[in-house]
């Protein structure tokens, strides 16, 4: 029988993170799907889902055991109310799990991070992302991957006005645009997030959002 993949993944409410929980669960080569969330997920054979507080994650649990980590967790300013809540969730949480996970053997984490991320950026959100691959660069993976998308497209359960505006703005100019600065369908993201984790490449790689379109 070919080798399967328990895959840890963090973030799995979101809107890329929902996707990439759909196509892992139902793809013969991930063996187990866990996700752990502040809410219960629908059950599923494949499926563990342990209610965790990022704040305080127990750093013998079980569920840290996992062969690749898949991480879309993320928030927006406006959503966690101050820069520093903010950094919390899109910066410390994402580090904290793959501290944790690494000390449990895992050697491959996979990250949905964004075009522009660097951490001399001017922007704060991009700051943040970069900072988070640098640091994500120290924990020692055999296997580390930053997919970086542009505008994602689709429906989320929040409500971001700006985005949409933005989302149907670039629908229409999307002729015009290079690549990199198109539409990212969230379905492509996840694809390209669980075939880095499936089929890790040793060493630090960047997908960039040209090759999400």
């Amino acid at each position: 029988m070919a080798h399967t993949v328990k895959l840890l993944l963090v973030g799995a409410t979101g809107l890329v993170g929902r996707h990439v929980m759909a196509l892992a669960l139902s793809d013969p080569r991930v063996s187990l799907v866990i996700a752990p969330t502040r809410r219960p997920l629908p059950e599923h054979p494949k499926l563990l889902a342990p209610l965790v507080d990022f704040e305080r994650l127990a750093e013998d649990a079980a569920w840290l055991k996992a062969d690749a980590v898949v991480c879309t967790l993320g928030t927006t300013l406006k959503t966690a109310g101050s820069k520093e809540a903010f950094n919390r969730v899109d910066h410390d949480y994402p580090l904290d799990v793959a501290r944790l996970a690494r000390a449990h053997g895992t050697q491959t984490y996979v990250l949905n991070s964004a075009i522009g991320a660097d951490i001399n950026s001017y922007f704060f959100y991009n700051r943040v992302k970069g900072q988070l691959e640098q640091d994500l660069g120290d924990v020692g993976f055999n296997s580390l991957t930053h997919i970086r998308p542009g505008v994602i497209g689709g429906q989320r359960e929040e409500v971001r006005l700006g985005e949409r505006i933005l989302v149907l703005l670039l629908k229409m100019a999307a002729p015009l645009l290079p690549k990199r600065w198109r539409l990212n369908p969230p379905a492509n993201i996840a694809q390209a997030l669980l075939e880095a984790a499936i089929n890790p490449v040793p060493g630090v790689h960047v997908v960039t959002s040209d090759r999400l379109g």
